[in-house]
């Protein structure tokens, strides 16, 4: 792959720069990288490391779900094109995992069209990071996207009828049922209902969601909403809850008396 490879040469310099602890607490800061080429991998472990995160290297996706279940680490990085398997099933399976389903996942590939970048999201990834990038913006992502995923200091539960938003613990509890969410379609989903009554485009949602994510679009709101509903309304083609505003975006309707 002698593009990718290529694109990964950077000064001496900055291979020698350090860069500030991750903070993350509570998680430990191990980072799992799914990558087969061999050289791209040790330069990103490299750079996670001199960021102050512990970075496992994976060849192929046999042993990595097996591992996250014994010691969790805090993100997963995943390329799609892999021997024995690929990135976009270890995301499917992941997200279905009840232990390891809001652990954030970046995809690092080459694969950059915006159908692959929807698939990818669709899946539930937090970011994708198309081939060619730096070193740098590679770390910077990193930590932007675990920055997303900071619990609030002070946290409240939002309850109304059969559905539980848990902030503190980020959890979902739907007609008593806890329910799996990817991190970011619990962060989507707790803004919205923090706000009920009041329309936001899709352009604000990207702002206050995702940030500085820089492969989302507003198609990307439309993907999480759709799977934000699946969990939550009892007929996702008629939401009582999280409701369309033609034209202008999403609002989020509390029950009467909530």
């Amino acid at each position: 792959m002698p593009l990718c490879i290529t694109l990964f040469l950077v000064p001496e310099a900055f291979l020698n720069q350090t860069w500030p602890r991750a903070r993350t607490e509570g998680l430990s800061q191990t980072v799992f990288v799914l990558e087969d080429d061999t050289d791209i991998a040790r330069l990103v472990q490299h750079h996670l490391e001199a960021a102050g995160f512990e970075a496992r290297l994976f060849y192929t996706p046999t042993n990595l779900i097996p591992d996250a279940e014994r010691k969790p680490p805090v993100l997963f990085l995943l390329d799609i094109m892999v021997p024995g398997g690929d990135g976009l099933d270890v995301c499917r399976r992941l997200r279905t995992h009840a232990g390891l389903s809001s652990i954030p996942i970046i995809f690092m590939t080459a694969r950059a069209s915006e159908n692959d970048r929807v698939l990818g999201l669709d899946l539930g990834a937090d970011d994708y990071i198309t081939k060619p990038f730096s070193t740098r913006e590679l770390v910077a992502r990193v930590k932007a996207v675990l920055r997303r995923f900071e619990r609030p200091s002070s946290p409240s539960i939002i309850s109304f009828e059969e559905v539980v938003i848990d902030a503190s613990a980020m959890q979902l509890t739907v007609r008593g049922t806890l329910t799996t969410t990817t991190a970011t379609e619990f962060r989507l989903l707790d803004y919205l209902a923090r706000h009920p009554g009041r329309v936001f485009s899709r352009d604000h949602l990207l702002d206050a969601v995702w940030g500085d994510a820089r492969f989302v679009t507003p198609r990307s709101v439309d993907v999480y909403v759709r799977r934000i509903r699946e969990k939550i309304e009892v007929d996702p083609e008629d939401p009582r809850y999280l409701k369309t505003v033609r034209g202008a975006g999403y609002r989020f309707e509390l029950p009467k008396g909530e």
